[in-house]
């Protein structure tokens, strides 16, 4: 096997997950696809990589939260790859409901999947890589744009940046580790929300529209690459300014 980086990325059958896939995969990275229920999407993207890429890719079912799965998953892209040389934890899920309506199952569920996910993934990753990166993919909610629809959504992000500071703490000096924090973005996720909200939410944003996924794409590429080398323990913010 040609002697490429290697890149997993979770949650990357569509979506911020999928963009980062495709643009690790054009600058010649193999590539660990994670998905959960998107199997389609994720066999899918595998073909277009590799055919358009010509790079070896992986396509694995995890659910990030479970402690079995993730390590099972390891033990796999091990035996395929040999090692890792960054980590993207982009995988999230959101319950957003009013408040008083919130069960404490839902904010749990929120809470294991976002952030004891991505503690999960950042320890047994870490174990397959002797240099590299790790990349959590944080957002604006967990510093200042939170709603209280989303207060476990908020939580979540803003455990990941701790996660990210003591990480890199921990890792130190083989193994940087930032976060980006995107706003609003394009993506499946906000396809339900109404015109009316989402022109009101453009309004505060000073480039007036929401981010594409390949522009957050392009930081975290950044962050994985040598013009980032002594980028350490910090968080990003991408959201065309708010």
């Amino acid at each position: 096997m040609e002697d490429r980086k290697k890149v997993l990325i979770t949650g990357s059958s569509r979506g911020l997950g999928k963009e980062t896939a495709k643009l690790f995969a054009s600058l010649n990275y193999d590539v660990v696809i994670n998905y959960y229920k998107s199997e389609q999407g994720a066999i899918q993207l595998k073909q277009e990589l590799e055919q358009k890429n010509h790079v070896n890719v992986l396509a694995l079912k995890a659910d990030i939260s479970s402690e079995e799965d993730v390590k099972n998953m390891m033990n796999i892209v091990k035996e395929k790859f040999g090692h890792l040389d960054c980590l993207v934890n982009n995988a999230s899920i959101c319950m957003d409901n009013d408040f008083k309506f919130k069960t404490i199952d839902e904010f749990t569920k929120v809470l294991k999947t976002n952030l004891v996910g991505t503690f999960i993934v950042s320890k047994y990753a870490s174990t397959i890589m002797e240099k590299g990166c790790i990349i959590n993919v944080s957002s604006t909610d967990a510093l200042d744009t939170c709603y209280k629809e989303e207060m476990d959504y908020a939580s979540s992000k803003a455990g990941i940046i701790s996660l990210t500071k003591t990480f890199a703490k921990a890792l130190a000096p083989n193994i940087r580790v930032n976060a980006v924090a995107p706003g609003w973005i394009d993506t499946d996720m906000n396809k339900q929300m109404s015109k009316e909200f989402k022109k009101q939410e453009e309004e505060k944003i000073l480039l007036k529209r929401f981010a594409r996924p390949e522009e957050v794409a392009r930081v975290i590429t950044f962050l994985a690459s040598q013009d980032a080398s002594y980028i350490n323990a910090s968080v990003i913010r991408v959201d065309g300014g708010y």
